[in-house]
C-alpha cells in the first residue's frame, strides 16, 4: 500500500511540476509575435548579422515598401547585395549597400539612410510575404514578413 502511495504521489508531482497537465491552452503553448516585425540572425562562419524589425508596408498601388534595421556585428564588412520580396526583386537605394560593423542600415523611417520597394508584388495588408536577403559574406536569409496598412506610425511609409 506504501508503495503504491509513493508512486501515484511521484507521479502527481511529476505531472504539475512539468506543466504536461496544463493541457492543450497552456500559457507557454500560446506563445505569439509581439511586435509587427520579425527578426532574423545569422552567426555562422564569422558572421554576425542581425536583422530586426522586417516588415512591410502596402502601398496603393500594390507595391510593398521594406521596414527594417540591419547590424554588422563583425569586423568583417558586409554588403546587402540585393531583396526579392514574394518573388519580385526589389528596387534599392543603392546598389551593394554596405554594412560596416555596427553601422545599422535603416529602411525606412527618421533614421533612414536606405530604402527598397517592391513594384508588382500585389501587397495587401494583413497577410505575410516571403522576404528574402542577399548578403556578399553571410549569403541568404529568408523570413516571413507580415504586411501592413499605409496608415498609423507608417502613414509616411512610401516610395
Amino acid at each position: 500500500m506504501r508503495k503504491v502511495a509513493i508512486a501515484s504521489l511521484s507521479l502527481s508531482l511529476a505531472l504539475s511540476l512539468s506543466a504536461c497537465g496544463a493541457g492543450q491552452t497552456a500559457a507557454t503553448r500560446m506563445t505569439s509575435q509581439v511586435t509587427d516585425g520579425v527578426e532574423s540572425t545569422i552567426t555562422v562562419d564569422g558572421n554576425d548579422l542581425k536583422v530586426s524589425g522586417l516588415l512591410l508596408v502596402a502601398q496603393p498601388d500594390g507595391s510593398a515598401v521594406l521596414v527594417a534595421s540591419m547590424v554588422n556585428n563583425a569586423q568583417t564588412e558586409d554588403a546587402l547585395l540585393g531583396i526579392s520580396i514574394g518573388g519580385v526583386i526589389a528596387t534599392l537605394s543603392a546598389k551593394n549597400l554596405p554594412l560596416k560593423q555596427n553601422a545599422p542600415l535603416n529602411f525606412a523611417g527618421d533614421s533612414a539612410n536606405a530604402s527598397a520597394l517592391a513594384v508588382g508584388v500585389k501587397a495587401v495588408a494583413g497577410t505575410r510575404l516571403p522576404v528574402y536577403l542577399f548578403f556578399a559574406r553571410a549569403g541568404e536569409m529568408k523570413l516571413d514578413a507580415l504586411v501592413l496598412d499605409k496608415r498609423g506610425i507608417y502613414a509616411g511609409v512610401g516610395a
